[in-house]
């Protein structure tokens, strides 16, 4: 299971409305809590893709790197990465799976005509041959 506060939601909420019709990207920083994650804070980080964004995002490394840093500095790990789907439902793609980490949760906005309509976790496997649905809670 993985709860989002407000606060993180919301800047999930807005970083994909304003990458739109773009795919937005980030992470979702928190602890380990009750056998799930708890998300407290949302950083939203810049698409590397350097081809069109409309159904593709990239990490740049280095700003994946400088997350980890300011995530352990405020005494919490990385839970896991965030990104929308534009125009199009919350599902986690072949290619999500292909670039997926099995230590991160990875939740999947759907934004249809700029407003956010819904959103799924998912949890890859080791083999990253399957990702099953997480439980989500958040509040809008």
């Amino acid at each position: 299971m993985i709860r989002i506060d407000k606060a993180a939601w919301d800047v999930m909420v807005a970083h994909a409305r304003a990458a739109y019709p773009r795919e937005c990207c980030g992470a979702m920083l928190g602890v380990e809590a009750d056998g799930g994650r708890h998300v407290m804070e949302a950083r939203p980080m810049r698409n590397a893709f350097e081809g069109a964004q409309e159904d593709t995002y990239q990490l740049d490394p280095a700003e994946q790197l400088q997350v980890e840093k300011e995530a352990r500095a405020k005494g919490m790990s990385v839970m896991g990465i965030f990104h929308s789907h534009p125009d199009c439902d919350a599902y986690f793609s072949k290619r999500d799976l292909e670039n997926s980490c099995p230590w991160y949760s990875f939740v999947v906005l759907s934004v249809k005509n700029g407003e956010f309509d819904h959103a799924n976790s998912f949890l890859p496997n080791f083999d990253q041959t399957e990702a099953p649905k997480e439980t989500l809670e958040y509040q809008q």
